[in-house]
């Protein structure tokens, strides 16, 4: 069991500066009616560089654990991730795939062999001149070397998030409640990145919803007939995703933490990010008049999100203009 500092404790409607693995221990205990947050997602962002892959998932681990004294019985925890994680492995075998359609020249080594078997003799220079090719080439398709990657290079390992999240929830005494698939926009409208290999493009991320035991008041009227039956009774989430990464490079749409706070809190009650990022969930909460608390160890962020919060914070008691300047600051960055 978590340990919860009950002296100096964290404020409501304030974005804190520090390791949540520290910070979460400040929040008092059964006070939170929902956490909704994205985490680190181990690819190579500098706020990650210095994450082994043993340490990335203890930090996933130990986050969700210090979660538990300070949910509300019957409240949610919401872990906004991919499913299929993409990384650097060394422990991999180095040489895993031959891309022959990024192939500048068609010689396969096959034709190579054919003919040193006919000249045993002919070094990769002869051979070069032989095919009009460079010895590169030669070289290349003999060794291997034009095999993905290189020889010397880490080939890129897959792991399914899932059941990671699901266990460190089940440890830390939650139970799964539910699961939303958030799609976002085709890669190609995102990215001018494809993948080189037969492996997909992700296009979609999970939402992990667990539920701390206690009474959780189901209210359906916290959201419209037309928004029940577009999203609120739905598994999938149809939400463009964020086209501009300017002023910070890992975002997710006002639009996916505002869902969640819709269907699981009441007005009024708190909302907690512990990766706050650029601010979205604590707009998101402001939007629908809950109370938030943020962290994140990255003082870059933080006065990003201060800076995002205070400028809707004179349209506190006018929501429609407060919506309207929400929209705004997403339409900054999101293409609806």
């Amino acid at each position: 069991m978590a340990v919860i500092n009950v002296f100096n404790p964290l404020v409501p409607n304030n974005i804190y500066h520090g390791d949540s693995r520290h910070l979460l221990k400040r929040i008092e205990r059964d006070s939170v009616a929902l956490s909704v947050w994205s985490p680190p997602y181990y690819v190579g962002k500098d706020y990650e560089k210095d994450l082994s892959f043993d340490d990335w998932k203890n930090l996933l681990k130990d986050v969700i654990a210090l979660h538990f004294p300070i949910i509300k019985p019957g409240g949610f925890l919401a872990v906004n991730i991919a499913d299929i994680l993409c990384f650097k492995d060394e422990t991999m075998p180095k040489i895993m795939a031959e891309n022959i359609s990024r192939r500048k020249v068609t010689l396969s080594k096959e034709e190579i062999v054919a003919v040193k078997s006919s000249h045993p003799d002919w070094n990769r220079y002869q051979l070069a001149e032989h095919f009009g090719c460079s010895e590169q080439t030669i070289d290349r398709r003999l060794n291997g070397n034009n095999i993905r990657g290189g020889k010397y290079q880490s080939q890129t390992r897959v792991f399914l998030v899932g059941g990671l999240i699901e266990e460190a929830a089940q440890e830390a005494g939650f139970y799964l409640y539910d699961r939303r698939l958030w799609v976002k926009d085709a890669a190609w409208e995102n990215s001018r990145w494809h993948t080189i290999s037969y492996r997909s493009v992700d296009e979609s991320e999970y939402l992990y919803i667990f539920w701390k035991p206690g009474i959780t008041k189901v209210d359906r009227s916290r959201l419209t007939k037309e928004e029940w039956v577009n999203w609120g009774s739905r598994g999938v989430w149809e939400i463009p995703s964020v086209r501009s990464n300017a002023d910070h490079d890992s975002k997710f749409p006002v639009e996916l933490p505002r869902r969640v706070i819709k269907l699981f809190t009441e007005p009024g009650e708190i909302v907690l990010d512990c990766f706050m990022g650029s601010g979205t969930t604590a707009l998101a909460a402001m939007s629908e008049e809950r109370q938030y608390i943020g962290i994140d160890k990255e003082k870059k962020s933080v006065e990003i999100a201060k800076k995002a919060t205070e400028s809707i914070n004179i349209y506190k008691k006018e929501p429609e203009q407060m919506d309207l300047m929400i929209n705004e600051i997403e339409a900054s960055y999101c293409i609806k």
